[in-house]
């Protein structure tokens, strides 16, 4: 399970005025909800979030965010950015609670190099994360997806994938994660020649004249 650490501070201030306002000076509006607590609005450090999004996976990271001189264990739940700039402008975190099952999306990481490739052939990842149900303190930060005999023509599904005990997958199990396709064959057009075009010259055909015709002229 991957953790990290954030600071927060409340704020009583709500609105759209005020969360500029926050922006401004920078910081970014949040809120933390979960069970049987209300939601709270915070306000976080626009750097420190970012520095500590640029290094983990928001996903299933497990955050221990510091408010009011104790530690909650949450999840992100929901990132909200400007659509233009990018820049973030609202986070949802959800607090853990021991015991309390949560889902989350875990990256599908390929392992290996797989024998159809190696034979030239083309390795397709469909699925990249995986939906789980688990434990919060048994969140896996990835599951492997080993290729190494994967051949030409030949699939890895979501129930041949190798997931810790307690972890619950939500996805089809006859869904496809991984598969080696054949090379695409090239066909290359190769026009024909023109035929070349032979003007002959006319034939002139002329009918032997005789003494009297030669005699007339």
């Amino acid at each position: 399970m991957a953790t990290a650490s954030l600071a927060a501070t409340p704020r009583s201030a709500t609105g759209k005025g005020a969360a500029r306002s926050l922006r401004r000076d920078g910081q970014v509006p949040a809120v933390i909800y979960g069970h049987a607590r209300e939601p709270q609005s915070l306000a976080i450090n626009t750097r420190e979030l970012e520095r500590l999004l640029g290094r983990i996976s928001a996903e299933n990271t497990v955050i221990e965010l510091t408010l009011d001189g104790r530690t909650a264990r949450t999840l992100i739940r929901e990132i909200q950015r400007h659509p233009f700039k990018r820049s973030i402008i609202h986070v949802d975190f959800q607090e853990l609670v021991a015991g309390e099952k949560v889902t989350v999306n875990v990256p599908i990481v390929v392992i290996g190099t797989a024998a159809g490739v190696r034979e030239g052939g083309i390795l397709d990842q469909i699925m990249r994360e995986l939906s789980v149900e688990v434990d919060p303190a048994n969140i896996p930060s990835r599951i492997e997806a080993d290729v190494s005999e994967l051949t030409i023509g030949h699939s890895i599904h979501v129930r041949d994938l190798s997931v810790p005990g307690g972890v619950t997958v939500l996805d089809d199990e006859d869904a496809t994660v991984l598969v080696v396709s054949a090379p695409k064959t090239v066909v290359e057009t190769v026009e024909a020649p023109e035929a070349e075009v032979v003007t002959a010259e006319p034939e002139v055909i002329r009918k032997a004249k005789t003494d009297e015709e030669e005699e007339e002229k």
